[in-house]
């Protein structure tokens, strides 16, 4: 794990920069509102002890927050998807389970887990996300939309950011 440290502090960064700067200015009618940000959790190690993911996690969301300027929502809902992430992993494992040196990547198991994987963390934190924001189930449905629609779109950008990780690339 700390052989990538530079790694993820580097992931980390830039995840931060395209929300804050690039995504958090995009919004199609108010419904779809991308969040690319929880890639950094989802990409973490599966080895990663769960006191420092529910860390990292209260990092990432603060710094959102702090640069969006929301109370404690991305810090709750991130670590939250950070919390429910080792059961979810734990659930959706394959049979024999993680080979050790792979990482929670689409090219290590397959689309079909992958999307299963990373469709299910998204919603949850989307879902929590969302909800804490409005505070009240008087408009359930159209939270509801919200919740599918930005969940679509975050999951197509974290889709397409798995291609971007080099072939070569092993622990």
């Amino acid at each position: 794990m700390i052989k990538l440290f530079p790694r993820y502090l580097a992931s980390f960064i830039l995840l931060v920069f395209l929300q804050v700067f690039i995504l958090n200015n995009i919004q199609f009618s108010g419904y779809i509102n991308p969040y690319i940000y929880v890639l950094l959790i989802l990409a973490l190690p599966f080895e990663t002890p769960k006191w420092l993911l529910l860390i990292i996690a209260f990092t990432l969301g603060l710094t959102i927050d702090l640069f969006s300027g929301t109370v404690g929502m991305h810090s709750s809902a991130t670590v939250f998807m950070a919390f429910l992430r080792p059961y979810i992993l734990k659930v959706i494992s394959p049979r024999d389970g993680y080979e050790s040196e792979t990482l929670p990547q689409l090219r290590y198991y397959g689309a079909n887990w992958f999307i299963r994987y990373a469709v299910i963390l998204i919603l949850v934190h989307h879902f929590f996300l969302f909800f804490i924001e409005v505070l009240r189930f008087s408009d359930f449905f159209a939270t509801f939309a919200r919740v599918v629609l930005s969940s679509i779109f975050t999951i197509i950008l974290v889709l397409i950011s798995q291609y971007f990780y080099r072939k070569d690339t092993r622990r």
